[in-house]
């Protein structure tokens, strides 16, 4: 009788991740890659410039890792505070990581002067 409950609770947990929400979560990476090759390939870069280019390529990347997390590491199906942390600390990360930057820059600048 233990182990039943168990194991309709743990159905339970994941019920959202079917066969088919997984084939829909690929062919949306699939079709963000192929963007992303014709971004790469097809478009001159006379036409897009690489700012453009770069900026396209930072968004389809965070589109398609929100994907990957969400679905494939079932953090959608995560209680919202285990979000909120992993989102507050990512935030705190990228932060760290632009402004070591901007430091960096600004130290190379005024030191070789």
């Amino acid at each position: 009788m233990q182990t039943e409950h168990a194991e309709i609770h743990h159905a339970g947990d994941h019920e959202g991740m079917t066969k088919g929400r997984i084939w829909k979560v690929f062919f949306i990476l699939l079709a963000i890659t192929v963007v992303e090759f014709i971004v790469a390939l097809a478009i001159p870069h006379a036409v897009m410039g690489n700012a453009v280019r770069n900026t396209i390529y930072i968004v389809l990347t965070l589109v398609k890792a929100f994907y990957i997390i969400a679905f494939f590491m079932h953090l959608k199906f995560e209680k919202y505070t285990l979000k909120l942390f992993l989102i507050l600390s990512i935030i705190f990360i990228i932060y760290f990581i632009v402004l070591m930057l901007v430091e960096g820059n600004y130290l190379n600048t005024h030191m070789n002067a």
